[in-house]
């Protein structure tokens, strides 16, 4: 008995714009695309997305480490997407948390590795 994947799967009003959203934001590929189900393969993890969600906020415990946090901000708030918490950066703490919500109401988070020193 073997696990052939792990997903993460996602409620979407709108599954085209989500499918979109996650592709275009983190340079996905896009595996299955329908209503019903679709897959969004970002560097090894799968996205699965489920239409018929009510576009409500939703907690996903999605996170995705990144390299360049403000710019990631940036092009996910071009791509329709919220932030609901403003990354710190201090001399104590270094930018690296920001909690985002997607077009569709699932909320996710987009980290860096603290650099120290």
């Amino acid at each position: 008995m073997n696990v052939l994947k792990v997903k993460y799967a996602l409620w979407a009003q709108d599954w085209e714009r989500c499918v979109a959203f996650y592709r275009d934001l983190f340079g996905g590929e896009v595996t299955l695309y329908m209503e019903v189900w679709s897959e969004v393969v970002i560097n090894g993890a799968i996205i699965g997305i489920h239409g018929g969600g009510e576009g409500k906020r939703t907690w996903t415990g999605l996170s995705f480490q990144v390299d360049d946090l403000p710019a990631f901000i940036e092009k996910m708030k071009s791509l329709g997407g919220e932030l609901t918490s403003e990354p710190v950066d201090t001399e104590e703490e270094p930018m690296h948390l920001a909690m985002c919500i997607d077009p569709d109401g699932n909320q996710f988070m987009l980290t860096c590795p603290r650099k120290r020193g």
